[in-house]
């Protein structure tokens, strides 16, 4: 795919495995991939908190970046999420995605011991000097430890990167992002239920792992709220999608997002433990919400 800028509906892909969870399924990730991109999704997003990245080895998410380039098969952005503990693995990932044909980077810092912005900036530098690819910034504070100013945010630009993946939830902050130093980063929105007011705010897009279960739904709101700037399609769209966001984001992300499909009749091959699928009145829930949207539900 070509350097072209990144832009509308970016799906957070998921990871299917083989039942058991033992491998990476290339059928199903195939298959997958086929739905996104008929549906019209602007760019696939794999590796990343959606794609349960953490449990994951090192050669097991170089395997899934190389299948979402081959099976996006240039008709689409492949942007490599390459989050990890040390400047060497993540600087291993980034060199691989430049190789394996990636059109940007996703970095999530490092997690659980939060490094400081002088060591982050040094980080993204390395990573794109072994790359020579733009950089996302995956802003996530809850998970990270790791909380920036706008500021500080724009001022990664300094060190190549180009985009941001907001998912603080802090609207101020994005607001800032977004119509005060738009000029040194492009934000995209990346908190479920602040898809609605990103998009409206004018936000380039959003990296979103709802849209595995609701790509059209997905690009139907992208289509009305950032290509026609039509408020009332999209209200009546977003009362649709909300509560399936709401949802996902009051349990563990990966695990609604598997069930949702599993409820949708596509396979996934579950979470690794010791993450589950939901079950009982969860998922009876999710069920629910994904008929009142309009889904039809196999189970």
């Amino acid at each position: 795919m070509g350097s072209e800028d990144l832009h509308g509906i970016l799906v957070a892909l998921i990871t299917p495995f083989t039942d058991g969870g033992h491998a990476v399924d290339e059928e199903r990730l195939e298959e997958h991939i086929k739905h996104m991109i008929k549906a019209g999704v602007n760019g696939l997003v794999p590796g990343g908190t959606t794609g349960e990245f953490t449990a994951m080895t090192m050669d097991e998410r170089k395997q899934l970046l190389e299948l979402c380039v081959k099976h996006a098969n240039g008709q689409i952005p492949v942007v490599a999420g390459i989050g990890a503990l040390s400047t060497k693995d993540g600087v291993e990932l980034a060199s691989q995605a430049a190789s394996a044909g990636a059109a940007a980077l996703m970095v999530v810092p490092p997690f659980y011991d939060p490094v400081n912005l002088n060591q982050l900036r040094e980080l993204m530098a390395e990573i794109h000097t072994a790359s020579n690819l733009p950089i996302m910034y995956y802003n996530i504070p809850s998970a990270s430890g790791l909380t920036l100013s706008p500021a500080e945010i724009a001022g990664l630009s300094e060190v190549d990167v180009k985009y941001l993946k907001d998912t603080s939830g802090n609207t101020p902050d994005f607001t800032e992002l977004m119509f005060a130093l738009d000029h040194k980063i492009t934000a995209f929105n990346g908190w479920d239920t602040l898809t609605f007011y990103g998009l409206t705010a004018g936000a380039k897009g959003s990296v979103w792992g709802a849209t595995n279960l609701i790509p059209e739904l997905s690009m139907q709101l992208w289509e009305a709220l950032s290509v026609k700037g039509d408020l009332k399609e999209g209200r009546e769209l977003w009362r649709k999608i909300w509560p399936i966001c709401k949802f996902l984001e009051s349990h563990n992300y990966p695990s609604a997002i598997k069930t949702g499909l599993e409820l949708l009749g596509q396979g996934t091959g579950g979470l690794r433990k010791p993450f589950a699928l939901l079950t009982g009145a969860p998922r009876d829930e999710l069920r629910g919400l994904l008929q009142n949207a309009g889904l039809k539900t196999v189970q």
